[in-house]
């Protein structure tokens, strides 16, 4: 679809929506845990963050951890599954990022400073809250403001300040909220900045960060109809991501949000949303990292992404439950080329308006049977577009293997269209007032990324798998179907709450890299290597295989007594194939643990949390994947209420200086006289942190 047609089929879907839906119609703080039967979600507020990435408030949840490409580059991982499978909206918007290697994915344009709350859905994520979400939802919550009751002006806000040892950062956040009964304006302003991080054998090169955010949110509230208008400008500059080939040279996005609401206090409600994002990046190999040997091995990539969407709903309450309907749609175009600012001859058109359209409706049921039985019943449609443009290359005018490569992709019929429904069902038993039941049974979708369709050359631009491998996509790959099923217990005692969950999915044509049967590329690869003399292996190809992920989580608290309190988290997920490949999946989680003990007064609290996490034997021989040693660190924290307004906070993680590899956190690419190239990146050493937070 070209630029001037999408819009257009953006605007009839709009229309066609509005048609069908008219108007009438830091882990150590304690988890907010919501326990409604229609819609368990684990929101995180009133924590004390000081990471600059929202994503690693993720790991507080069961289920929930993360693969640690960079400082600001974390990608969700929630129960095995990560990246695209793993829906992440901010307010509702989403965002594809502009990397191609995900370097910014969607969470990073989530400041920690202007963080409301964090929510995970957990286990089957409903039809409504994602178009697709195979792998879960995450929502981040800005600061918005609320109205005030009267027509007098009332101004307030929040200060944030944040320093830590371990890099030598600081973050520094000013958020001031106005507003009346009819209007309120939000005003933001973030930055973060921080050095190298260190590990008890030396620093990680390169983890430097740098990243300026603002903001300007404006509501106008009359009866029953409120109009929310946001804008908001990142600006990251210079930051390395180890884990990946290049690091960030800059990226600059525009973020767009105007948002309806209709709400009278009758049992009908309705929300429209439209949004959009322009998002520019580029990256290099030679600025932060040491540059390689050969001048002609200088590689950046400028990349960009135009995203735009919509969101419409309704909301019908009755005495027996709720209707919720909707009609949303995302569309992304994406841009990515490599040169080399010493030959201007050189060039890689790597994508070239790769075009992926979501057109999505659904309806859910909340249905409450007796005072024991509650279920929810869901159904979504979703139609997915996909198109690339033409591609060329200098190799493919030099060399007959990538020659190849570009006239098979340029002379293949390259739209494709997938038609897939989503159904999820769910029950809940009350057992009695401590002790509730659940079973959920769903089958999700999850079509390809542009990367898995559109990579026409052997490259690394894998959306942050981060293995080392290049890759070529498949055209014809079939979305990903998922069966699965989830069966829970909650029990809420007076003094002990526990809610343990086990879950199993059978993903059918799950993506996943393979060897290659192109011999083209192949012996590009090859060729490659002898011209630059390095050692690529030889690359793989996106392509369907099968796939089973199960495993248990849990979250559990026990109030000691008045002021004493115990808590933590379990989780277990095996990943592998299931198809005869006889190969575990790759980068999974290992089994991990945290416990928590907390004392908390009125005005002040300390905690001590030690995570525990277990070795990691079973992983992909096809990602020729390393395996990883257990390890355990403890953590502490304190904070102090000094006026109503005025919090403080400071704690030491990794309290012992212990030396560890997490699984997750990726394999240096990065020369660095610390830690050998291939190997796994150590995480961060000891970091003491202070935190000061002034509320007006």
């Amino acid at each position: 679809m070209s630029d001037s047609a999408r819009p257009t089929a953006m605007l009839a879907s709009l229309v066609s929506a509005l048609i069908v839906l008219p108007a009438s119609a830091n882990t150590l703080e304690e988890l907010l845990v919501t326990a409604e039967s229609d819609n368990r979600t684990i929101e995180l507020s009133d924590a004390v963050v000081v990471s600059p990435d929202v994503a690693e408030l993720i790991k507080s949840a069961p289920g929930g951890n993360g693969n640690n490409n960079g400082p600001l580059s974390s990608i969700p991982q929630y129960r095995g599954m990560y990246g695209p499978r793993v829906s992440a909206r901010i307010d509702g918007m989403q965002i594809a990022p502009a990397g191609p290697n995900w370097m910014d994915p969607p969470l990073s344009y989530a400041v920690t400073g202007q963080l409301e709350s964090l929510i995970v859905h957990r286990g089957i994520a409903p039809v409504s809250v994602a178009q697709e979400s195979i792998g879960g939802a995450v929502e981040a919550r800005m600061l918005t403001g609320e109205f005030a009751e009267t027509d007098e002006l009332q101004v307030g806000g929040q200060l944030l300040g944040v320093t830590e040892s371990v890099n030598r950062s600081y973050q520094a956040n000013a958020v001031i909220l106005a507003s009346t009964q009819q209007q309120r304006l939000k005003l933001a302003a973030t930055t973060q900045k921080g050095d190298d991080a260190a590990f008890p054998g030396g620093d990680i090169t390169p983890t430097e960060y740098e990243r300026q955010r603002y903001d300007i949110g404006y509501g106008v509230h009359t009866g029953a109809h409120t109009l929310q208008f946001d804008y908001g400008y990142n600006d990251t500059g210079e930051t390395g991501t180890p884990a990946l080939p290049m690091d960030i040279d800059f990226i600059e996005g525009d973020l767009y949000r105007a948002g309806y609401e209709y709400n009278s206090g009758s049992p009908m409600t309705l929300d429209f949303v439209v949004f959009g994002s322009t998002l520019d990046h580029e990256m290099t190999n030679y600025k932060l990292r040491q540059p390689p040997p050969s001048g002609a091995m200088f590689r950046r990539n400028t990349a960009r992404a135009d995203n735009i969407g919509f969101n419409l709903g309704t909301t019908m309450t009755d005495a027996d439950g709720q209707w919720q309907v909707g009609v949303d749609g995302f569309s992304a175009d994406h841009n990515a080329d490599i040169d080399n600012p010493n030959n201007p001859m050189f060039f890689v058109d790597a994508f070239n308006s790769a075009e992926r359209e979501v057109l999505g409706v659904f309806v859910e049921r909340q249905q409450v049977f007796n005072q024991q039985w509650q279920g929810e019943l869901g159904v979504r449609y979703n139609r997915v577009d996909m198109d690339a443009g033409e591609v060329d290359a200098t190799p493919a005018r030099m060399m007959p293997p990538a020659q190849a490569l570009r006239d098979a992709f340029n002379n293949a019929d390259r739209s494709r269209t997938d038609d897939n429904l989503d159904a999820v069902a769910k029950l809940w038993y009350r057992v009695n007032d401590q002790n509730q039941l659940m079973l959920g049974l769903a089958q999700k979708h999850r079509s390809p990324s542009y990367q898995e369709r559109y990579l026409w050359l052997p490259l690394q631009s894998t959306g942050g798998l981060a293995d080392g491998y290049t890759y070529t996509g498949t055209i014809d790959l079939d979305p990903e179907r998922a069966r699965q099923v989830e069966l829970g217990w909650d029990f809420n005692g007076n003094s002990f709450n526990v809610s343990p969950r086990l879950f199993y999915s059978k993903v059918e044509n799950y993506i996943e890299g393979t060897p290659s049967t192109s011999a083209d590329a192949v012996m590009f690869v090859r060729m490659m290597n002898q011209m630059n003399g390095t050692n690529n292996p030889d690359p793989l190809q996106f392509t369907n295989v099968d796939a089973e992920l199960y495993g248990f989580d849990m979250d559990w608290s026990w109030q000691l007594t008045e002021r004493w309190n115990l808590s933590g988290l379990v989780n277990y997920v095996r990943g592998k194939r299931d198809d005869g490949g006889n190969d575990d999946l790759y980068r999974i989680a290992p089994p991990n643990a945290s416990l928590r003990l907390g004392y908390a007064t009125a005005r002040w609290s300390a905690a001590v949390e030690n995570i525990l996490y277990a070795e990691q034997d079973d992983v992909s021989q096809i990602n020729d994947e390393q395996t990883s040693s257990g390890y355990g660190i403890v953590n502490v924290q304190a904070t102090w209420q000094a006026t109503n307004q005025l919090q403080l906070a400071a704690g030491v993680d990794n309290l012992f200086d212990k030396e560890y590899e997490s699984h997750l956190g990726g394999y240096n690419r990065a020369g660095n006289p610390d830690i050998a190239r291939g190997a796994r990146l150590p995480g961060y050493g000891a970091n003491a942190f202070a935190r000061i937070l002034y509320t007006f």
